[in-house]
């Protein structure tokens, strides 16, 4: 026998096991089609693929072992078998079939191999036992609902190989806190975090240009979240529904806002839109128009004549001395970050990626790598335009420093004078207030610079490589 057939076994009820021998290289669709008494398969090493619904309802079944000979499981192969508590698919297996393992509400975990390129839509749909799912490398999308209604997933690594996340696919996932979207993905597809009310934070990264429909409706527990730059396209029903919600930024890049995109955002105190072009803003784009709605400068008037943007009662141009967020990812070595922009104030925070902590953080010559918080991350106090931040990052002990030049920059105080030595010749040195406002400029003569200033006061000096700060 090399092949069993189409429903060959179809709804035997008192089957209890199965063994199938290495000369069968194939199990048809619905061979063992709600056997619900079947309780151990043992699947030889020469079938190569599992059919469509093969083991569909065997809700008996509590352990399978597929062989390394499978290359593919069919549609809904192993479909609502309640019973089946763990799988490991082989290295063999490229594909994994259109709720293949849906409705397997036991299974408790789940071994995804390298060897697999794409997860079939509902592959997973409905296992709520689930609690956490590792996805290779080797994956490049996660398909429609692949993960729907997994209500026990409480973390899930979706790997930097996959481009697109399908629509719903994690929808329901109410056990999930966090999610960190990488940086290959170009589109979060249609409700894909739809009802995971147990998130509290989502890092979308620059890659992403459209945020889907229902993307993130009903996540009531998201606190924050930081659209990109780079998203050109916010969905209807997009954020709507988060309740935890209390202030939106909209980057200059978003062109439209859907339908009922941020509505019944109960706790939204602010909005916040960067686009000197109002978006076209979809009905009831906003639930709350009495709360106020912040512009680029110049800008107010067209958002008071631009649809449904009109409807904001308060409409005021973004105050200078408005917080900016940064969310800084870096893998590994060292990084130096220059703040140096329009606007004067910011306040930044950096997180280290998986495998890697902060190993020091230097803020204006100020070691404050005291300040990291126990999750890891650092947020600075609101600094200036002309500070320097340097931030080295280690792993397993390690730190990876990247090498850089040294600086002779040499800054003294005394009474009210400020001595700079060990300039480069002609260079321009810069003293700042601590509030950022440049107090006083001066041009290093054969090594050195000479400035005079009010005494009992704290500033900031800057050369071209170095950054010091002093109280006379």
């Amino acid at each position: 026998m090399t092949s069993i057939g189409i429903y060959a076994f179809n709804n035997c009820s008192s089957l209890t096991s199965v063994t199938i021998p290495g000369s069968v290289t194939s199990i048809g669709g619905g061979a063992f089609y709600y056997c619900s008494g079947l309780t151990s398969v043992t699947i030889g090493n020469g079938v190569t693929s599992i059919g469509e619904m093969a083991f569909y309802l065997c809700s008996g079944l509590t352990s399978v072992t597929i062989p390394g000979s499978v290359t593919s499981i069919g549609d809904g192969a192993f479909s609502d078998c309640s019973g089946l508590t763990s799988v490991t698919i082989p290295g063999s297996v490229t594909s994994i079939g259109v709720g293949a393992f849906g409705g397997c509400s036991g299974l408790t975990s789940v071994t995804i191999p390298g060897s697999v390129t794409s997860i079939g839509q509902s592959a997973f749909y409905g296992c709520s036992g689930l609690t956490s799912v590792t996805i290779p490398n080797s994956v490049t999308s996660i398909g429609d609902y692949a993960f729907r209604g997994c209500s026990g997933l409480t973390s899930v690594t979706i790997p930097n190989s996959v481009t697109s996340i399908g629509d719903g696919a994690f929808a329901g996932c109410s056990g999930l806190t966090s999610v960190t979207i990488p940086g290959s993905v170009t589109s979060i597809g249609n409700g894909a975090f739809r009802g995971c009310s147990g998130l509290t934070s989502v890092t979308i990264p620059g890659s992403v240009t459209s945020i889907g429909s229902f993307a993130f409706y009903g996540c009531s527990g998201l606190t924050s979240v930081t659209i990109p730059g780079s998203v050109t396209s916010i969905g209807e029903w997009a954020f709507a529904d988060c309740s935890g919600l209390t202030s939106v930024t909209i980057p200059g890049s978003v062109t439209s806002i859907g339908e009922w995109a941020f509505a019944d955002c109960s706790g939204l105190t602010s909005v916040t839109c960067y686009a000197t072009t109002p978006p076209s803003l979809g009905r009831n784009g906003f639930s709350d128009y009495s709360i106020p709605l912040y512009v680029p400068k110049g800008s107010v008037i067209k958002y008071k004549a631009a649809e449904n943007w009109r409807n904001f009662v308060i409409i005021r141009e973004i105050s200078e001395e408005q917080d900016v967020y940064l969310s800084i990812r870096q893998a590994n070595g060292s990084v130096n970050l220059k703040v140096d922009a329009e606007k004067p104030y910011f306040n930044l925070q950096i997180k280290a990626d998986d495998g890697w902590k902060i190993h020091s953080v230097m803020l204006n010559e100020d070691d404050v790598t005291a300040e990291v918080a126990s999750d890891g991350s650092y947020t600075t106090s609101v600094i200036s335009s002309n500070s320097v931040l340097n931030v080295v990052f280690e792993k397993g002990g390690t730190t990876g420093i990247v090498g850089q030049a040294e600086s002779r920059l040499h800054v003294t105080a005394h009474g009210n004078t400020i001595s700079v030595q060990g300039a480069e010749a002609g260079e321009q040195i810069a003293v700042y207030s601590v509030d950022g406002k440049l107090v006083e400029t001066a041009k290093a003569m054969h090594g050195s610079a000479t400035i005079t200033l009010p005494e009992n006061e704290t500033y900031i000096v800057k050369g071209r490589q170095k950054t010091v700060k002093v109280r006379l």
